[in-house]
């Protein structure tokens, strides 16, 4: 500390002894150090981003969700290659030459559907199924790749098929299932089908298409659980003719289970199968029992399209105990927009009197285009629209 200045002798003051005479004062330097740091404060909180300031913010505890994981949701084994073309199958309606046919799926086209439920309108993408073949329901035979009942005991029909929601399944509203056959002989308009339908609908491919199986696993990644058409023998036999190897009412056993199981080969990833014609075949039940046992043996369910006055199909599946279920309309039966809308008029009245209806159609550009509309005013009038798989007992409760 410096001395006294008065009992020090006069001299030049050193610079540090300057400095120290102005030192400024101890309030002073707080008030500054103060200010300071104020100011730094505020113009930080100036330059953070306050997106909820004013608001009042509640904070709650929510459970981590858990996946759920199942076959059709888990990635496939990769596919082994199919069996062979046959050249003789028929594939009508194919134009080559048109580039549509053969081009991808457009990804902003497969975009988004809109879904109802009981609380809310929710915008969600097309929930997409795992391509197939999924090895652990598929094994390799002299025939191709055909579906059996996993070593777990899962079946083709659970592991392919498109689950509908709880919040469906316990709905009190009218639920409508429909199922479009006809799909895999042209590429252009089964392209349209896939991508401007609702996931919902069901499509059941013909045996007889090219490169079936990737129309197949383009069906399935837009979300469309598949059926597989069987050719059976119809009335009129054979000037009507649904195509090779179609199952005939008066052949062996051994013969129509080889033809079954050819069909069976074309493609891999469907649920069931549905009839393609047969109304003679599906009339008599010595024939039906035998293939109705393969279809069960395999893990696989049986639709009747609903085209049929009368068959056998009832007695012979309950013989087998085989899961089968009789559609109510063929909804292009009359393949004009209007009868098409009655159509679909008379299987809303079912499913509100009923609670569930199943119809039917063909991959026409009428019944696709009739068809989309339909789903979209019909979700605003409350109908619940489900896979074809979910109206089998136990998948609706």
């Amino acid at each position: 500390m410096f001395r006294d200045e008065l009992k020090q002798p006069l001299r030049k003051k050193s610079l540090s002894e300057r400095l120290w005479a102005k030192r400024p004062s101890l309030l002073i330097m707080a008030y500054v150090v103060t200010t300071g740091g104020f100011g730094g404060g505020a113009f930080w909180a100036l330059k953070q981003p306050l997106p909820f300031a004013g608001e009042p913010i509640v904070t709650v505890s929510i459970p981590v969700a858990e996946d759920v994981t199942t076959a059709s949701t888990d990635a496939a084994a990769a596919a082994e290659p199919g069996a062979e073309d046959v050249a003789e199958a028929p594939v009508p309606d194919i134009d080559s030459a048109d580039p549509a046919a053969n081009a991808p799926v457009p990804e902003e086209e497969a975009g988004q559907q809109v879904v109802r439920s009981d609380d809310a309108i929710i915008v969600q993408p097309k929930r997409s199924l795992a391509p197939a073949p999924i090895e652990a329901v598929m094994e390799v035979t002299t025939w191709g790749q055909l579906p059996r009942i996993a070593k777990s005991g899962d079946k083709p029909s659970k592991v392919y098929a498109r689950t509908a929601s709880l919040n469906d399944i316990h709905s009190d509203r009218p639920k409508v299932a429909i199922l479009l056959g006809g799909l895999g002989l042209n590429k252009k308009l089964t392209q349209r089908a896939m991508r401007e339908l609702p996931g919902e609908i069901t499509l059941a491919f013909a045996p007889y298409g090219q490169d079936l199986q990737e129309q197949v696993n383009v069906a399935r990644a837009q979300g469309h659980e598949i059926f597989l058409q069987m050719p059976l023998e119809p009335i009129g036999f054979p000037a009507s003719n649904p195509g090779p190897k179609t199952l005939l009412g008066d052949s062996s056993e051994a013969e129509n289970i080889d033809a079954m199981r050819w069909h069976m080969s074309r493609f891999a990833g469907y649920a069931g199968v549905v009839n393609y014609m047969g109304g003679r075949f599906l009339s008599m039940p010595k024939a039906l029992r035998p293939v109705f046992s393969e279809l069960r043996a395999r893990g696989l369910l049986f639709l009747e399209d609903g085209s049929l006055a009368l068959s056998a199909t009832e007695q012979a599946a309950k013989a087998a105990n085989l899961p089968a279920k009789r559609a109510k309309v063929v909804i292009d039966a009359d393949p004009t927009p209007q009868a098409i809308s009655n159509a679909l008029t008379m299987l809303e009245e079912e499913a509100k009197s009923t609670g569930l209806a199943v119809g039917t159609g063909s991959g026409l550009e009428i019944t696709i285009d009739t068809l989309k509309e339909w789903a979209r005013e019909a979700n605003e009038r409350g109908i619940i629209l489900v896979p074809v798989t979910a109206s089998f007992k136990g998948r609706l409760g």
